[in-house]
């Protein structure tokens, strides 16, 4: 089920609300845990016994863990639940991509030899990525004594399941939802915010990202190598894509969370203002940035080491960190570009002085932009062709063929997304006060949303398929 669908904005999430205010405190657990199942298994009930699997598992991780007297006994049930995590992830996402890798290694040694390794094309279910994760943080830090037990099985399953945030993040540790399952405090303000983030997110995928993703096929999906101004509207398309959709999605979730008396922390921080790969990544999917330092980088040896381990512990980080997002090379290939970056800005340090920070942030972005290339690429050829397009090896073409192609409606969204993603402060730095003015744009964006997917129907948002 999408958000941004009717079923979802006029039947389920009424509903929901309308039951989830009309219970008890403990009642409404359930109902939410229920209604999470629901939702997720609106696209296949049968992935809806994964979801449950990992939950299972890491609740008996978790609770022989907080029970067990040394670390020895600990061990054992933290392997537990790691491995089974990971091995519901590497066999649904990946057993692919290895069969295919180690398929090329075997013909490229033995091209005589017929036996290969069946590729099985598994469905990938949606959101495994996000609910492995938080789950085995779980057991994690029970580990490591920085969580409780959950109260009840039925808590730990509303935490792992809870729909606002299931399918794409923000990724929460259970230490920070743990006495919000207990209590939570609803006033109409907090509801009123939510409200209004949902609103805005909403708008974000539906009036912006889903307008400039007309323009991603200029550089894109093309039989022919893009010229420099298809390469570039492409990839500058993308760029504003996949962060109004992604944030968009993040806002939605924070909202959701709100009206249900939960608060989720953010995701996005205007990234693209970020004047360093460093600062980027405190800003972009942060939930993701802070599990891969505290549950990777850090257990590696962090930058306690020395520099050269510490060059190594973050190259090796943002290669796991890409890999996560997808069974494709190219993601490989994103992590490493961002890991080796963050290497060199750690090496050669980063001056502050005011009269930098515009060549530092232009600089910043044009790395980003390169970066949203090997991500978007369905392989590494298409992004060598991209990239060549926009150094202009396959000739400049003109705005007058690429507007054409395209359409002048995403041209004009992609002006606005930028100025939007550089000048616009980030909803939460908003100061909602819901005055007549704001109401009554809140209510204008969201008919305008409507009328939008009434047009153009839903479409997925794109970390979905991570």
């Amino acid at each position: 089920m999408l958000f941004n669908s009717y079923e979802f904005l006029f039947a389920f999430l009424p509903l929901v609300l309308g039951l989830y205010y009309i219970l008890r405190p403990r009642a409404r657990v359930v109902m939410l845990t229920l209604a999470s199942y629901l939702f997720y298994g609106w696209w296949d009930y049968r992935f809806c016994s994964l979801m449950l699997i990992s939950t299972v598992i890491d609740y008996i991780a978790g609770g022989r863990i907080a029970r067990a007297v040394d670390q020895q006994q600990k061990r054992p049930w933290v392997a537990l639940s790691v491995c089974s995590n990971l091995a519901l992830l590497g066999f649904f996402k990946y057993f692919d991509l290895l069969a295919g890798t180690m398929n090329y290694g075997l013909a490229a040694l033995f091209p005589d030899a017929g036996w290969r390794i069946p590729l099985l094309h598994v469905v990938l279910p949606v959101g495994i990525s996000f609910y492995t994760f938080q789950s085995m943080s779980y057991s994690i830090d029970i580990y490591r004594g920085e969580a409780k037990p959950a109260r009840s099985f039925l808590d730990f399953a509303c935490y792992v399941a809870l729909f606002p945030q299931l399918i794409a993040g923000p990724i929460i540790r259970y230490r920070s939802l743990a006495d919000q399952l207990v209590e939570r405090t609803h006033t109409v303000d907090k509801f009123a915010l939510g409200l209004a983030l949902f609103v805005c997110g909403l708008s974000k995928k539906v009036l912006l990202a889903d307008s400039v993703a007309l323009l991603v096929p200029l550089a894109f999906d093309r039989a022919v190598a893009p010229d420099f101004v298809h390469a570039w509207t492409g990839a500058l398309g993308y760029t504003m894509q996949i962060y109004f959709d992604f944030s968009g999605y993040s806002d939605m979730a924070v909202g959701l969370g709100l009206m249900l008396g939960f608060t989720f922390p953010q995701n996005f921080n205007s990234p693209y203002k970020a004047v360093s790969i460093t600062d980027f990544w405190r800003r972009w999917h942060i939930s993701l940035s802070t599990w891969l330092r505290d549950y990777l980088y850090i257990p590696l040896g962090g930058n306690r080491i020395g520099p050269s381990r510490t060059y190594v512990n973050l190259i090796v980080t943002m290669l796991l960190g890409g890999l996560w997002h997808g069974a494709n090379w190219t993601f490989v290939l994103w992590g490493a570009f961002h890991g080796g970056l963050l290497a060199i800005e750690r090496a050669l340090g980063a001056g502050d002085a005011a009269y930098l920070r515009t060549a530092r942030r232009a600089s910043t972005f044009l790395l980003v932009v390169v970066g949203w290339v090997l991500f978007r690429a369905a392989d590494a050829g298409e992004a060598g062709r991209v990239l060549a397009g926009m150094a202009g090896l396959h000739g400049w073409g003109g705005f007058d063929v690429a507007w054409s192609e395209g359409g002048a409606l995403p041209f004009i969204g992609l002006f606005v997304t930028a100025a939007l993603a550089f000048c616009a402060p980030n909803a939460w730095q908003v100061k909602w006060r819901f005055s007549a003015a704001q109401t009554a744009g809140l209510i204008a964006l969201f008919l305008a949303c409507t009328a939008a997917i009434m047009v153009n129907t839903s479409s997925p948002f794109l970390y979905f398929q991570f």
